[in-house]
């Protein structure tokens, strides 16, 4: 599956020319070139890996808590056959739409809108 390569937020880019600077301002002064280099490449790699990570896991919280807010729109209080109190942590997730009572396996959908 290819996946579209997304750009770091402006933030974040603004960190790794700042990793790069002072660690070319570093070189230059220690007058470490050769080695210091392949170093501050490694550096460099490893930390765009994480910055990445990290603002995917970032992404992936904010699309699961936006997925639960709307789950929880339409989600009754209570299972309409066996009176049990239902929250959107609780109920037995079968779909985006569809979920079971944890109590009496009763499958509840969104109220038709007419």
């Amino acid at each position: 599956k290819d996946e579209e390569k997304q750009e770091l937020p402006f933030h974040w880019q603004q960190m790794q020319t700042a990793i790069w600077l002072i660690g070319l301002a570093i070189l230059a002064w220690k007058g470490w070139w050769w080695p210091g280099i392949l170093v501050l490449v490694a550096i460099s790699g490893v930390s765009q890996g994480l910055m990445r990570w990290y603002v995917d896991r970032q992404k992936a919280e904010q699309q699961a808590q936006a997925a639960m807010e709307t789950r929880k729109d339409w989600l009754p209080a209570k299972c309409p056959n066996c009176g049990g109190p239902l929250s959107v942590d609780t109920v037995n997730w079968t779909g985006p739409s569809t979920a079971d009572c944890p109590y009496c396996s009763t499958n509840l959908r969104p109220a038709m809108q007419s």
